[in-house]
């Protein structure tokens, strides 16, 4: 058994952004049947989508291209030109991986579309083979997800997978406190709280979106990876949240700072005010949030209309005549996801895979500062993203943020 990782070419170009444009999309979309606690991909599973739309035909091959929002002819060039940014991306390690099985014969263009050196093969031991994967798994991902999220069976005649793994660390940390909110959902509970004070106060800001206000908070990374976490109004779903937050990044949604906001509650969790203070200072932005540790599995075909399988699925009829003369139907497609937000840093982690089957005196306060804080104590999306082209490699949803003292919230 064998595996093998894509490499990448330098990030840019129109090419770039739409295929940016259209997985982040499709990040809004899965966003919107978010219900509760998540962390998912869009960038990991767009690719494998992509390829399939490729070698399909029929109406999975229409399915698949109005999923991925790229022309079923253009699908794989977009992956593969995808593919080599994010290899670029400091910062960001992905890969791509393809296994079959001996009998199953890969139509060479299709499979000359894939980046080099992705081929593998599944043995007779699926045993042996799904150690393999899920070793492939874990060396792709440093650790974070250790098991392929697809389980090989005797059905199983190819797997399609794609592995990322982003690590970014706060130039300035965060310190650690016990937060306590004194209302909403985490009320009274004892908290692993983050809080830190800066000058920035365009770090901040509020979006007025078609569903409410949304205040976005970019905590920028070392290596060109921000995130930015976000807070709705309290009716607000987690789609419509993190669905605004994509209408920022592509600028369909103006974000107006901090500090052209008045005084008073100007967004949800952001206040603006006024404070004296002995000495003259500049204004200054206090942000406090919560460290999260999170993992997701998602079955991708419980949501097959999101994402161009619906008539892939049916093992009635052979669907991928690109890929294989073999008759093919899509029998398994999962994600395993995991985000950690702590004081150093931000870690995440993705794989994918589709397997077709057959703080004296008073003090002098004579001078004023403005003061703007940030508090995100209750549910909050957020958005892990390229800072430069507004790629959203990770997104989520938290409502269990990790309880204080359990010593795992600094994600060194």
């Amino acid at each position: 058994m064998q595996g093998t990782a894509a490499g990448g070419t330098a990030v840019g170009g129109a090419a770039v952004g739409g295929t940016v444009d259209a997985v982040n999309r499709l990040a809004a979309r899965w966003a919107d049947t978010v219900t509760g606690a998540a962390v998912f991909s869009a960038a990991g599973v767009w690719p494998l989508l992509a390829f399939l739309a490729d070698g399909a035909s029929g109406a999975a091959r229409e399915e698949l291209a109005d999923a991925v929002g790229v022309p079923a002819d253009q699908a794989a060039a977009a992956a593969r030109e995808l593919l080599g940014a994010m290899g670029a991306m400091r910062g960001l390690s992905s890969a791509l991986g393809l296994w079959t099985r001996p009998e199953l014969t890969v139509g060479e263009e299709w499979r000359a579309g894939l980046p080099a050196d992705t081929h593998g093969v599944l043995s007779g031991d699926l045993q042996v083979c799904q150690k393999a994967l899920d070793s492939w798994a874990a060396e792709r991902t440093g650790g974070l997800i250790e098991r392929m999220p697809v389980a090989l069976d005797e059905d199983v005649a190819m797997v399609l997978a794609s592995a990322l793994a982003l690590r970014t660390e706060w130039p300035r940390p965060f310190d650690e406190l016990m937060l306590s909110p004194d209302a909403g959902p985490w009320q009274g509970r004892q908290l692993a709280g983050l809080r830190r004070t800066g000058v920035r106060l365009d770090r901040v800001g509020v979006a007025s979106g078609p569903h409410g206000y949304v205040t976005e908070l970019k905590v920028p990374g070392d290596n060109g990876i921000d995130v930015h976490l976000l807070l709705g109004e309290q009716r607000m779903t987690p789609g419509q949240v993190l669905g605004s937050g994509v209408d920022i990044l592509g600028r369909r949604l103006a974000v107006v700072p901090s500090g052209q906001l008045p005084y008073g509650d100007v967004g949800p969790g952001l206040r603006v005010e006024q404070q004296r203070c002995g000495t003259p200072r500049p204004p200054e932005l206090t942000v406090t949030t919560v460290a999260y540790d999170m993992r997701t599995r998602h079955d991708l075909l419980a949501l097959h209309g999101l994402f161009g399988l619906t008539t892939a699925r049916d093992t009635g009829d052979g669907h991928f005549p690109g890929i294989s003369p073999l008759p093919l139907a899509v029998g398994k497609a999962e994600q395993s996801a995991v985000a950690q937000f702590g004081a150093l840093g931000f870690r995440a982690g993705a794989v994918t895979a589709i397997a077709p089957t057959p703080a004296g005196a008073l003090p002098d306060l004579r001078c004023t500062t403005t003061v703007v804080t940030a508090r995100f104590d209750r549910p909050f999306g957020f958005l892990a993203v390229h800072r430069e082209s507004r790629l959203v490699l990770t997104a989520g949803w938290v409502t269990e943020p990790t309880q204080y003292g359990d010593g795992s919230h600094a994600s060194r």
